[in-house]
């Protein structure tokens, strides 16, 4: 069993940490019925990062809704994002 390591991200006020599952870059859905990938939820997340939390949230299931279309939903979706 490896050992864990623990780390210290330093943060300010003002700063959002998210928490997520893979499910939201893992899911299939566009025009092309391509994978969403992590670069474009990170980008999603930067832009979104200045809303109010109640604001981002809303944004991000809309943006998956309009992502998935007709397609099956492939995985389970979790964010958790907070503001310090």
């Amino acid at each position: 069993m490896q050992k864990f390591t623990n780390h210290t991200i330093p943060v300010k006020k003002g700063d959002c940490i998210y928490l997520f599952t893979d499910g939201y870059a893992d899911q299939f859905g566009g025009s092309e019925g391509k994978k969403y990938m992590y670069k474009r939820f990170k980008n999603l997340l930067t832009e979104l990062s200045p809303l109010q939390m109640e604001q981002q949230g809303e944004k991000l299931s809309k943006d998956f809704e309009n992502w998935i279309g007709s397609h099956e939903q492939v995985d389970d979706v979790c964010v958790f994002g907070i503001r310090v």
